[in-house]
């Protein structure tokens, strides 16, 4: 009684079992990728070297 039942549970799921296909696409993956790039520079001086480079503007 037990074989027949396994039987027929394994002939049931070979038939249920799909084929799975992996394909590559026709055209290439495109990422568009927008990046905004902000950068903000703060600098402080103190005041003996803002005198310096006033008096001297082409020290740089």
């Amino acid at each position: 009684m037990k074989r027949p039942v396994i039987i027929a549970c394994a002939a049931l799921a070979s038939l249920t079992s799909g084929c799975v296909n992996v394909t590559a696409p026709d055209k290439p993956i495109v990422i568009n990728l927008n990046i905004n790039v902000t950068q903000e520079v703060v600098y402080r001086l103190d005041g003996e070297a803002k005198s310096l480079i006033q008096s001297n503007p082409g020290i740089f």
